[in-house]
C-alpha cells in the first residue's frame, strides 16, 4: 500500500481511490530541520500512535494527555499546535534527502495527525506535519499498516 500526499491539491490518496483533504506546512516544502516545512519524497509509517483513543484526544510528545479537544480548551491554550486523535509518525527512506543528518523526517517529528476543528483543510497551515480532520485520521489509522509507504509530492 502506498499513500500519496499531493501538496498542490492538499490531498491524501489511497490506492483504492479514496481521498482526504489535508493541510500541510504553511512554510511550504522542505526537508531541513527547523524549517517548519513538509518534507518531500518516499517515507514509511514508522509508528502508529493512539489506537483506542477517542476522537479529539489530545497528544503532547506523542502521549495522550487525557484531555479531549474542545473550543474551551483551545481558547485556554492559544497558539498551540494541536495533535489530536491519532498519529502516524513518518520516517524518510531517501538518505540525504529525508533521512539522516539535518534532513531526517523522523527526527523532525513529522506526523500525519488529527487537528482542531478550527484548522482549515485544503490549504497549507501546519508547522510541517500533515493535518487531517479527526474522523478522517481515525478512519485512515484503521486502514494503514505499520511500514506502509507514504509518497509526498510537491
Amino acid at each position: 500500500m502506498t499513500i500519496e500526499i499531493d501538496i498542490a491539491r492538499q490531498e491524501l490518496r489511497l490506492p483504492d481511490g479514496k481521498h482526504y483533504a489535508v493541510s500541510t506546512a504553511r512554510n511550504g516544502l522542505g526537508e531541513l530541520n527547523g524549517s517548519f516545512c513538509t518534507p518531500r519524497g518516499r517515507h514509511i509509517v514508522r509508528a502508529r500512535i493512539g489506537a483506542g483513543q477517542p476522537l479529539g484526544a489530545v497528544f503532547v510528545r506523542r502521549r495522550p494527555t487525557g484531555e479531549i479537544w474542545s473550543p474551551e480548551l483551545h481558547a485556554k491554550y492559544p497558539g498551540r499546535d494541536w495533535m489530536l486523535t491519532r498519529i502516524l509518525w513518518l520516517s524518510g527512506c531517501e538518505v540525504g534527502k529525508n533521512r539522516l543528518g539535518d534532513v531526517d523526517t523522523m527526527r523532525r517529528m513529522i506526523y500525519i495527525h488529527g487537528a482542531a476543528e478550527s484548522a482549515e483543510m485544503g490549504k497549507p497551515g501546519s508547522h510541517g506535519c500533515v493535518r487531517m480532520r479527526n474522523q478522517d485520521i481515525a478512519e485512515l489509522f484503521e486502514l494503514v499498516p505499520l511500514y506502509a509507504e507514504v509518497e509526498i509530492r510537491g
